[in-house]
């Protein structure tokens, strides 16, 4: 068989597992990991595959982390038809499950444990590599490593004899082994984002970076999103010293260009399998009286604020929709979308535009399950790259405040006469990712210490 061209792999990887993702998140949410590398490859495209993969492993070490043996997905790689593999895809999900129950079924004995997941954690792609699925990255690469030992004792034992795989009762009775289940049943319990992959856009900035952290602490695996992928990528090196490198990702990515949101998702469902959470939070700011505002200064502001959050929610819903298990939309907008601010009319009404978009979104995902929130801040100048430009002179100046003063001023014109941190922003995304919130949807919440001109009612 031929191997394709790693672009082209990616991107087949790309499609494929977000479907594979939903099919076998229905019950606890999945996390997938892509592997391409020589011996993956070499194995994928051997004539010896569909021979090799159904004898499963011989060592217990392997079968515990990837089951009996892997799922081998219908591809051509001399003909590929994307289309038709995903259209297979439901059916030999369904399939495997039922061997793996007939298997439990045949070799179960009165005292064994009860069936655990039936689902696939190995997926081989002929021509393009493998893919494998677990509760948690670390797990998914961990169990394609093992695989990837099983595919070298096989072709160690096949140049000198015949493999074998471990007969199916003695396989069966080491998988099932009581005290394995004692020690599966030892495990602590998910945190509250277990599973979940979450796109974080304005991610190297304080408010994004703030929001990734806190994903990260419950259990989140996260990208962080930004034009800047420089800063992006430092962001998520410092994060992944405190969570794992398996758990934080970055890329580079301009809200308002179609073609790099579009990869930025491809990108994500490769790293992680798919998305279950948005947080759009790119942003800028602008001042200027009405008779001073460029018509591109106008249109940068609604390019950026209107276009690009409709641009990354609408991937969003569809790799919501490809997975099936819903989702969750989160747009970090501002006190200004809801209460009007002086010279500021492109920055004000981009940013109503922004809460008027969730409300549709939330009306057309409600179906399918995917909720879609609004976080308004106010005033939030620490660690934010928006307030450290022009923005802050501006402010300054239309107020008649100095730097220094400007943030006071913000305090004491809230009711609660406090300041509005990228935590206190934070804590509000996380509210409406998690199951904290999951009957609501089509919400405002601000967090800007109190302002009686952007009360909702």
């Amino acid at each position: 068989r031929p191997t394709l061209a790693a672009a082209e792999r990616r991107a087949v990887a790309a499609r494929l597992m977000p479907v594979i993702r939903g099919l076998i998140s229905q019950d606890r949410h999945k996390v997938g990991h892509f592997d391409d590398q020589p011996a993956v490859l070499e194995f994928v495209g051997s004539q010896m595959l569909e021979t090799l993969a159904p004898m499963g492993t011989s060592c217990p070490d392997h079968f515990l982390r990837t089951k009996i043996c892997p799922l081998v997905v219908d591809f051509d790689p001399a003909n590929p038809d994307i289309d038709a593999t995903i259209a297979g895809l439901a059916q030999a999900a369904a399939d495997y499950r039922a061997g793996y129950a007939a298997y439990y079924d045949r070799c179960k004995k009165p005292d064994s444990p009860a069936l655990r997941d039936p689902n696939a954690v190995v997926w081989l792609v002929p021509g393009v590599g493998m893919i494998t699925f677990a509760l948690d990255k670390a797990t998914a690469r961990v169990s394609g490593e093992f695989y990837v030992n099983a595919i070298n004792v096989m072709r160690g034992a096949s140049s000198v004899s015949t493999y074998q795989g471990l007969p199916e009762q003695e396989a069966f009775d080491i998988e099932y082994w009581l005290l394995e289940e004692a020690k599966l049943q030892r495990m602590p319990k998910p945190k509250a984002l277990a599973g979940r992959v979450a796109l974080v856009t304005g991610g190297a900035g304080g408010i994004g970076s703030a929001t990734a952290e806190r994903f990260l602490k419950e259990g989140a695996c996260v990208v962080l999103a930004d034009i800047d992928g420089a800063a992006a990528a430092d962001v998520a090196a410092g994060m992944a010293k405190v969570f794992g490198g398996d758990m934080v990702r970055s890329v580079q990515m301009n809200v308002t260009d179609e073609a790099q949101v579009i990869g930025a998702y491809a990108e994500t469902a490769v790293e992680f399998g798919g998305v279950d959470i948005l947080v759009s939070n790119a942003g800028i700011a602008s001042s200027a009286p009405v008779e001073e505002t460029t018509l591109a200064l106008w249109n940068k502001n609604m390019d950026i604020l209107s276009t690009g959050y409709f641009l990354v929610s609408r991937e969003a819903f569809k790799c919501f929709r490809t997975q099936g298990v819903g989702g969750s939309v989160i747009f970090v907008a501002s006190k200004n979308g809801l209460a009007a601010s002086p010279n500021a009319s492109a920055y004000c009404t981009a940013k109503a535009a922004e809460i008027h978009l969730a409300r549709c979104l939330a009306l057309e995902g409600a179906e399918a399950g995917i909720r879609v929130n609004v976080v308004n801040p106010d005033a939030v100048l620490r660690g934010s790259k928006i307030w450290s430009g022009e923005w802050l002179d501006q402010r300054a100046s239309t107020y008649g405040k100095d730097k220094e003063g400007l943030e006071e001023m913000y305090r004491q014109r809230s009711m609660l006469k406090r300041s509005v941190l990228p935590e206190d922003i934070a804590e509000g995304a996380y509210f409406f990712a998690s199951d904290l919130s999951a009957k609501s949807t089509g919400n405002i919440l601000n967090v800007d210490a109190g302002n009686v001109q952007a009360f909702t009612r």
